[in-house]
């Protein structure tokens, strides 16, 4: 045999070797604290590089995308992790998948119990049922932190879906936009049935190449009411730094006002603004109240 062919199949086998005992990281005895944890939560969880790890997945869902059933392992697996951070303490962070239901009382939840969230979005298009994950952040101890994730995972798959109110420009009292831009303290533009109050970030200083980037360029919290002053609508977008994000959030919530989305509209631009959707129903005059109250979370002297 010639020594080209010994020194190739010799190659092969070392390199078949690797790939064969190659294996994933393998579970590690998990620490008391966290298995405590687990148990609190009436997970199932495993302990791997320093990481708890308590799976949350939605077998309770039959979902399809595009028609077409799809396992959970697809990408219907929610989760929540733990690892200890240079101080000692538990650094939390997790993806809740969430039908469109669950999503506002599982954030109330969360955020009444010193949760942070950190984003709300999609991961698929035409799935059925819809789906919405939910990040979520939080820093204590593995008791504290389980104690705070629990009445918010005790809501998942145990929400009852609310029957939402038909909204008509008609059959009622005109919306009084004197009225709400008194509330809101900012004036607004009409367009055809919709009111909408637009409110710039003027304290925020962004620019990019140069050009600055100004309320018409995006940087903007706004409010759109339709209907009348009795059965109202409102939907809008409101525009946060980091730190102002969870008191924008409580502030929505406890006017029941529905979050739908927390995302980013720019990147590479400091400081960093995030950027979430919101709806609700009601009085015109409430739901003013409600943009009210998370306007007044923003600026340089709040979220802080």
């Amino acid at each position: 045999m010639s020594r080209h062919r010994i020194l190739l199949i010799t190659f092969s086998a070392v390199v078949l070797g690797s790939c064969c005992f190659q294996t994933p990281a393998t579970a590690q005895e998990m620490p008391a604290e966290y298995q405590k944890a687990v148990d609190s939560l009436g997970r199932k969880g495993d302990f791997k590089d320093g990481v708890l790890k308590a799976n949350i997945p939605r077998t309770d869902l039959k979902i399809s995308i595009a028609g077409s059933a799809t396992p959970t392992p697809f990408g219907f697996g929610g989760w929540v992790a733990m690892e200890k951070d240079s101080a000692g303490k538990e650094v939390l962070m997790g993806d809740l998948v969430l039908l469109q239901e669950e999503v506002n009382p599982v954030m109330s939840a969360l955020l009444d119990h010193g949760i942070e969230v950190t984003a709300l979005h999609n991961h698929f298009l035409w799935e059925e049922p819809r789906i919405f994950y939910m990040h979520v952040h939080g820093r204590g101890s593995a008791a504290s932190l389980a104690d705070a994730l629990k009445p918010a995972l005790d809501l998942i798959g145990r929400v009852t879906p609310a029957q939402q109110p038909s909204i008509s420009s008609s059959g009622g009292t005109p919306i009084d936009t004197a009225k709400l831009s008194a509330i809101i303290g900012h004036p607004g533009e009409q367009s055809g049935a919709v009111y909408k109050i637009t409110v710039g970030r003027d304290d925020l200083k962004l620019s990019e190449h140069g050009a600055t980037i100004n309320a018409r360029m995006g940087l903007n919290t706004w409010a759109a009411f339709y209907g009348t002053q009795e059965n109202a609508e409102i939907a809008g977008d409101v525009a946060m730094r980091e730190s102002e994000v969870t008191p924008v959030l409580k502030a929505l919530r406890s006017h029941g006002l529905q979050v739908v989305s927390i995302h980013h509209h720019m990147i590479e631009l400091q400081p960093m603004v995030i950027f979430l959707h919101y709806w609700g129903t009601g009085p015109a005059e409430q739901l003013a109240a409600g943009f009210k109250a998370a306007l007044e979370q923003l600026g340089s002297k709040k979220g802080r």
